[in-house]
């Protein structure tokens, strides 16, 4: 279990760094009721989350 608790910790650490929890929790949201996320375990989705609100984060500071 100890390599789940550090993907979380990584995710949580990062996500806050950043400011975009509110973005994070969003998404997370969303995914309760798509069926594409519906089988996934808690961190496959948060994996899923973090990649999708850190890659839009990123794309939006590199056109500055």
């Amino acid at each position: 279990m100890g390599h789940y608790e550090d993907a979380f910790y990584e995710i949580y650490t990062d996500i806050h760094e950043k400011g975009l929890k509110t973005q994070f929790d969003t998404q997370l949201q969303k995914m309760l009721y798509q069926d594409k996320h519906k089988y996934k375990t808690v961190k496959e989705r948060w994996e899923y989350a973090h990649h999708k609100v850190t890659s839009s984060f990123n794309l939006e500071n590199n056109l500055d």
